[in-house]
């Protein structure tokens, strides 16, 4: 797991945001004292900052005053002044009566003023002019969310020496919606001045580099956008993917635990009725949050005489959000005449159906009431993430209680377990409701042990491992080049600057570079090709093929490739050596071992390597029983995806694979994977994952042990591997301590190191040929060093 020291190095680390993490309590004397707030932002980052230490900026949430700088704990805060007319114009006009509509859906219609974006303009400037002012040389600025969109280019213009990441917490919207904001152009222009976006789901990450390319001309390769060169601005490149945000899962567990909370909810219980259902919907009092649904459902069920008062209870609580907004205070007055509507139709004295809390409450408080309710509802119309599904699975270490989630929010993602719904079909969540209630408690235990897994697997640490890992990524890279241009002989004439290599790796490519004989072994999509939506489409990158073919030539050099594509899927990309050692399909096909090898191993293609010690079981031809159960899963598979648009079904000699890179819509494609697993679970067959690709075979083979057999049959050498896929987990796991495992992008890896993308991936491979061979392989070919 990532250290987050690691993210530090030196550098101060200074956080962004609209509203300060603090509150000004009043005191019974009368005196005023700061508070940490309980917002979402605050929550998840709070393990962050406690362990790292920041600056903080933003606004302190009073307006026409000024604040000097303090200090709470770790934490130094430098106050943003607002006017009232800037609250008026830049917060609750453009930010939330044209930003917040847009972004979700145009559930309410966005309202477009050019006062309005005016100052926001003025405001996004003046929050990048206190930044500049304050972060010390080198710093990492994090800037967060909707409000501050124009931050990281006006920061960029004002202190080049820092790094820049931007974090969106609600949805990015489609291009389709997005094209009718006037300033379009403008807020992709700020947003691309960080180094790297981070969003909340896959879909808002491809919505963005749509238009990135439509409105900054900036076409993306994968994750990677790349900027195109100006006059006096050289070409980079900027990292936008997904990077989930999540909760202390074990701190909320543990406050769970605690006895005062664990008393406070057994007082919630016996308030409320020991032996009524309790079910609990908590949300700021937003539009987009769907109270309105939610009510209508449960409204709906007491008519029906599914439930009743005497034996359901509905707690709501909705903290103020937003009151001087028009569109807010309407919604306030729709849901107390709907609350009032169903306690007087359905209550009775002591037993009112609906119990509704308009205000905010402790992390404690709600804690208590996680524990005390057997159902939480959470039903967003358009929601980022909505850690309240998160923080409700974190606190039932008792593995009781049901979660309903909207499939709309990016919770629904991982927490597959939850009971999912469309919060638009009200038929749906009473439906939901229902189940909830009466759900076996077997039944609620293996859910809720699905969803704590999910939760604690993808907990705020990971995110944090995830995004400031790439961030500090790119902070290490901004400090080489700068080491490189403050030196004498000026920077190294392979530097590209839009590659991230940390210098604990470069130290590792010098140590393997003298070893006396040495393997290079890579993976092929997403490593040395990027990914693109048609497999036969991939190129290896020139850069990439050039420091292979450099290595190969090399004494004592060995070049190996190990794919899941077949040898046939690989020759439609163009790419062939006689000199690599190529395994294909996992490690069931082999070539290039018997040349490599001296004719020793006897082997050729489709023919596998056995040594002593050393057996191969996915090769050789497929047995009648074999070819029979691929034939029958080939029509299956046939049968119900040759209508799919976007689905590609590859035949391999020992199996069958499942594409979906070009389904256009992202949660369609999880759909049909899923329906590729399940279709897919026969005996005699066993299933591999990879990114957008399920693949089916009938013998047992993987990398790890594909590479395991080949270098049992080569002079002993330390191994390079670089990987970017689950499968490729297989060989990180089995390389030893004097191997390197670089893996290429995001997500959880056994590898020891990481880089962002496959240019980076072809850099490493330059490198590591330069140094030893002396031989300079740039981003335009080959140059004498």
């Amino acid at each position: 797991m990532f250290d987050l020291r690691d993210v530090a190095r030196g550098r101060e680390l200074v956080m962004v945001s609209n509203r300060l993490p603090v509150d000004r309590v009043r005191l019974p004397d009368g005196s005023a004292e700061w508070r940490t707030s309980p917002g979402g932002l605050v929550t998840a980052v709070e393990p962050i900052v406690r362990e790292l230490g920041c600056l903080w900026v933003g606004w302190a949430g009073s307006t026409d005053e000024e604040i000097e700088p303090f200090e709470i704990g770790s934490m130094r805060l430098a106050p943003i002044p607002l006017s009232s007319d800037e609250m008026a114009s830049y917060y609750e006009g453009f930010s939330n009566g044209t930003l917040w509509p847009l972004y979700h859906d145009v559930i309410s219609a966005p309202v477009y003023h050019r006062t309005w974006w005016d100052s926001y303009q003025r405001v996004n400037r003046r929050f990048a002019e206190r930044v500049a002012e304050e972060a010390a040389e080198g710093a990492i600025v994090w800037v967060h969310d909707y409000q501050l969109q124009l931050v990281p280019e006006m920061l960029r213009e004002l202190r080049p020496d820092v790094t820049i990441a931007f974090f969106l917490h609600i949805p990015f919207p489609p291009r389709s919606l997005f094209a009718q904001l006037p300033w379009r152009r403008q807020i992709t222009r700020g947003l691309l001045g960080a180094d790297v976006i981070g969003f909340q789901r896959v879909q808002d990450a491809v919505n963005f580099r749509f238009v990135t390319e439509r409105y900054a001309g900036a076409p993306a390769r994968g994750n990677t956008i790349v900027i195109p060169e100006a006059p006096g601005r050289p070409s980079r490149s900027v990292l936008a993917q997904e990077f989930p945000i999540s909760i202390d899962a074990g701190g909320f567990e543990a406050l769970a635990a605690s006895p005062e909370v664990r008393h406070r909810a057994q007082e919630i219980r016996e308030e409320l009725g020991t032996d009524r259902t309790i079910l609990l919907g908590v949300d700021r009092l937003d539009y987009t949050k769907g109270i309105r649904h939610r009510l209508k459902a449960f409204e709906e069920l007491l008519e029906d005489g599914e439930i009743s008062a005497q034996d359901t209870v509905l707690v709501q609580v909705a903290s103020p959000s937003r009151e001087q907004v028009e569109a807010y205070q309407r919604l306030r007055e729709e849901v107390e005449v709907t609350v009032g509507r169903i306690n007087g139709a359905h209550g009775s004295i002591g037993h009112a159906p609906l119990v509704y809390l308009h205000r905010g409450y402790s992390r404690d408080e709600m804690a208590a009431l996680y524990l005390a309710a057997d159902v939480a509802v959470v039903t967003p119309l358009r929601d980022g993430m909505n850690l309240v599904a998160k923080e409700y699975v974190a606190c039932r270490a008792d593995e009781g209680g049901a979660l309903i989630l909207s499939e709309f929010t990016g919770a629904a993602d991982e927490l597959r377990d939850a009971l999912l719904i469309n919060p638009h079909d009200i038929e749906g969540v009473k439906a939901a409701m229902l189940r909830a209630i009466h759900l076996p408690r077997d039944e609620q235990r293996r859910r809720m042990r699905s969803l704590r897994r999910a939760v604690y697997d993808n907990d705020v640490a990971h995110w944090a491992n995830q995004y400031l890992g790439s961030v500090a990524a790119v902070a290490e890279n901004r400090s080489r080049v700068l080491e490189q241009a403050q030196s004498p002989e000026g920077p190294e004439p392979t530097a590209a600057p839009e590659v991230f290599v940390s210098s604990a790796l470069r130290a590792r490519l010098r140590r393997l570079a003298t070893a006396p004989t040495l393997i290079v072994a890579s993976d092929f999509d997403g490593t040395l090709a990027p990914i693109v939506g048609r497999p036969q489409d991939a190129r290896i990158l020139p850069r990439a093929r050039q420091a292979l073919d450099v290595l190969q030539e090399s004494p004592g050099v060995q070049v190996i490739l190990l794919t899941g594509r077949s040898i046939d899927g690989l020759q439609v990309t163009g790419l062939e050596s006689d000199a690599w050692i190529l395994s294909a399909s996992h490690g069931a096909e082999l070539t290039g071992l018997e040349a490599a090898t001296g004719g020793r191993a006897g082997a050729g293609t489709g023919s596998g390597a056995e040594t002593e010690g050393v057996a191969s079981t996915a090769t050789g031809p497929l047995s009648d029983d074999e070819e029979q159960r691929l034939s029958r899963l080939s029509r299956r598979f046939d049968r119900v995806f040759r209508d799919e648009d976007g689905v590609r079904l590859e035949r391999k000699p020992f199996g069958i694979v499942v594409h979906t890179r070009e389904v256009a819509e992202a949660e369609r494609a999880d759909e049909l994977l899923a329906a590729a697993v399940e279709l897919g679970a026969v005996p005699g067959i066993q299933m591999r994952e990879g990114k957008q690709v399920r693949e089916f075979s009938v013998r047992t083979s993987d990398k790890g042990s594909a590479l395991q057999q080949i270098r049992a049959l080569l002079p002993a050498a330390p191994v390079l591997f670089l990987g970017d896929d689950v499968t490729d987990e297989d060989v990180f796991r089995v390389l030893g301590p004097d191997d390197l495992g670089i893996k290429v992008g995001a997500g959880d890896t056994a590898a020891k190191e990481r880089v962002s993308d496959p240019e980076a991936a072809a850099m490493v491979l330059a490198q590591l040929s330069e140094l030893r061979t002396g031989i300079v392989i740039g981003t335009d070919g080959i140059a004498p060093h």
